[in-house]
């Protein structure tokens, strides 16, 4: 199974593509930096030990999401001839509030739960939620998995 794990930062989008059949085998990762800043961004895609940058303005995570998919599905250094490769995406949510203790599927109920943790994560938060939306669009029917770091505090004992 392919696998793409994403996590959207408030001014980045850290990706890493993983074959699970092999060993979690990791085909290509990489880093859009910059989002949404003056000076301007740039993606860094790595595969086989070789690293591949490219200097472009990223406005946005949606933008950072397409420029991810191209990257992995570049005729010369992608690692997947089509998108409809990946069976599944797992995204990093920094803050799950009240509503998340625990990796969940991503649903509409799901997103509107999310967009409720803002003010938690304010700087995250917005990232993720275009992150997701940005996976969406490319991938339609791809299950998607929100794995939430308070999941992993509510979890530790008291002490």
């Amino acid at each position: 199974m392919i696998v793409l794990v994403v996590n959207a930062g408030s001014s980045s989008l850290k990706y890493q593509l993983f074959d699970t059949s092999k060993d979690y085998k990791v085909l290509a990762k990489g880093l859009c930096d910059c989002i949404g800043l003056a000076e301007g961004g740039k993606i860094k895609h790595k595969v086989n030990g070789k690293e591949y940058e490219t200097v472009i303005d990223i406005p946005d995570h949606s933008f950072a999401v397409e420029l991810v998919v191209k990257a992995l599905t570049n005729s010369e250094y992608g690692v997947i001839k089509s998108m409809d490769e990946i069976e599944a995406v797992g995204h990093r949510i920094v803050h799950g509030g009240p509503y998340f203790s625990e990796s969940i599927l991503v649903t509409d109920a799901v997103m509107a739960d999310l967009e409720k943790c803002r003010p938690l994560a304010p700087l995250h938060t917005g990232a993720h939620i275009q992150g997701i939306k940005g996976i969406t669009a490319v991938l339609k029917n791809v299950p998607q998995v929100l794995v939430i770091d308070t999941g992993f505090h509510c979890s530790m004992p008291d002490k």
